[in-house]
């Protein structure tokens, strides 16, 4: 892709929720700015994408707009995305945006785009490539560990152990990585053509999973953009900024 201009751009999926801002309240497309900053401070543009009924049929029409895409956190995924019936834990599902971005994942893995899944990003890539998830880890786990707090990140640290070698690895700059976590679902079945590049040493849950045959197709499960130390956002920047042509 030809731009008039040096920086990636990298386009990140939005939420679709209710909300409120000075006098109003109504649905909103939205993206905690935390993922716009890391991005920026990474060096690249930002692009938000909406769920887009008719890109669904035509994803690379949004990707010729791109050098990168982020799938980011967000509501859970609607088990039938991946064949299973519905845990009465599992909520807030928003099927089209589900459909768009498993649309826009075989897409850019069809034209070898760098992509970075985070967190339900990460059970998206897993969805997309035919896995399927855990949809509540108290459950199967016994603790509530990977979700401490709901809606904060506060005492979320713990250690992830990436396969050395591994895209994961290459990208937090190390094996031993302390992450920031806020999840309830997790991956079951691992997807066609995927690895498992990262484990939980809270109980080898996967944490991290990437494309065997790809170029940089990253799927993390904790949230690299609320960690200013994380070198994971500028990894997925990089791997962009290679694919640009130069001016």
């Amino acid at each position: 892709m030809v731009w008039g201009m040096s920086r990636p751009v990298i386009g990140i999926c939005t939420a679709i929720e209710q909300a409120k801002w000075s006098v109003w309240e109504q649905p909103a497309a939205l993206l905690p700015l935390s993922y716009v900053q890391a991005v920026q401070r990474a060096g690249a543009m930002v692009v938000m994408i909406p769920p887009d009924e008719r890109s669904v049929g035509e994803p690379q029409e949004v990707l010729d707009l791109l050098d990168g895409l982020i799938l980011a956190g967000g509501a859970d995924i609607d088990p039938a995305s991946y064949g299973r019936e519905r845990d009465p834990q599992t909520v807030g599902t928003v099927p089209e945006r589900d459909h768009f971005e498993i649309a826009l994942t075989h897409a850019a893995i069809e034209r070898d785009m760098p992509v970075l899944g985070i967190c339900r990003g990460m059970q998206l890539i897993n969805v997309a490539c035919g896995g399927t998830l855990l949809q509540h880890l108290p459950d199967r786990l016994g603790h509530q560990e990977h979700r401490r707090v709901s809606g904060s990140f506060d005492g979320s640290d713990h250690d992830v152990i990436l396969t050395e070698g591994s895209l994961a690895a290459r990208a937090a700059g190390e094996l031993l990585h302390t992450t920031r976590s806020h999840h309830h679902q997790g991956v079951e079945l691992l997807g066609e053509g995927l690895t498992v590049s990262g484990v939980s040493t809270l109980d080898e849950l996967p944490e991290a999973i990437e494309l065997a045959d790809g170029r940089f197709v990253l799927g993390v499960q904790w949230h690299p953009e609320a960690d200013l130390a994380s070198a994971v956002v500028g990894a997925l920047v990089d791997a962009a900024r290679a694919d640009r042509v130069p001016e």
